[in-house]
């Protein structure tokens, strides 16, 4: 953990071209307001090899809690049973009914805008790739490694556990939501870790046990709008490296997941959240269980 050297030679011919537009502090919602009609060649990705699958609408399972404390075992069980085989299969799920109001998610939404189209100045003091900060605002976490950036800009803060929590460095305009939706999100990824440990066959305790709940990261990105879309991508193809990703997603969507080499639609369902299982979950149990971590968008 440390701040990112930029001072270093790199081979890499745009190197200083990178550097240019990490060192304005404006990200990629500075291009768009500065009028750009041509986006940059640093964004310029690689055709995906992969198709996008067709009819893909139902594929991604919609499991609702509502039922989760029934005191009939049998509906309890059949929650887990849905769990399982979401995650022994494409890795991801939808859960509605989690406990989290819909206020909630709204208001998390529009904070997150609300940081993102304050004036550039606002912003600045918030830019930084120093890793030691506990609320983190830039463009293209690897802007110096990668081969094509990502058409998004990104902030992130620890959530959980409370020593790692600096509020008092979080932007006004959406430290509240942040703060509040926190709190949600660590009742939530509780009872999650609950569910998988007992799809595992476990007892329910078993990843809190192994803390698996104790840390909060909240990741919130910005895709501006794009003037050649078809050159670029808001997110490469990747995998998560943690244990488990629970995605709140706008109406507009865009999330992929990549299942027998074809990408599908993750279509957006209103009030729902998306569970990923990250690569350290699948990590610990690979040598007995079957659980996915897979690539998406």
């Amino acid at each position: 953990m440390g701040t990112i050297d930029t001072t270093k030679p790199n081979l890499d011919s745009t190197f200083n071209e990178r550097k240019a537009f990490d060192e304005t502090k404006a990200g990629v919602k500075g291009l768009v307001d500065a009028g750009v009609e041509k986006i940059p060649s640093l964004f310029h990705h690689q055709p995906d090899k992969y198709e996008i699958a067709n009819n893909t609408s139902n594929v991604i399972p919609v499991i609702d809690l509502d039922d989760i404390d029934n005191k009939d075992p049998s509906i309890h069980q059949g929650i887990v049973e849905k769990v399982k085989e979401a995650c022994e299969t494409l890795g991801f799920f939808q859960v509605v009914n989690h406990g989290i109001p819909l206020s909630v998610l709204e208001e998390l939404n529009d904070g997150v805008k609300r940081f993102y189209e304050q004036d550039t100045e606002a912003k600045k003091s918030f830019y930084t790739r120093d890793m030691q900060r506990s609320f983190i605002y830039n463009s293209n976490v690897d802007i110096y490694s990668s081969p094509a950036l990502n058409w998004k800009d990104s902030f992130g803060c620890n959530l959980a556990p409370p020593d790692t929590l600096k509020p008092e460095e979080f932007p006004v305009v959406c430290r509240d939501i942040l703060l509040r939706y926190g709190k949600h999100m660590m009742n939530l990824g509780t009872l999650l870790f609950e569910l998988l440990s007992e799809a595992l066959g476990l007892n329910p305790n078993h990843l809190k046990d192994m803390d698996c709940a104790e840390g909060l990261i909240a990741l919130c990105h910005y895709y501006p709008p794009c003037p050649e879309p078809e050159l670029t991508v808001g997110t490469t193809k990747h995998s998560d490296n943690d244990f488990l990703t629970v995605l709140l997603q706008d109406h507009i969507g865009g999330l992929q997941v990549l299942y027998d080499d074809k990408w599908i639609d993750i279509t957006p369902v209103s009030g729902a959240l998306i569970v990923n299982v990250g690569d350290l979950l699948q990590a610990s149990f690979m040598h007995t269980y079957v659980y996915i971590s897979i690539n998406y968008y």
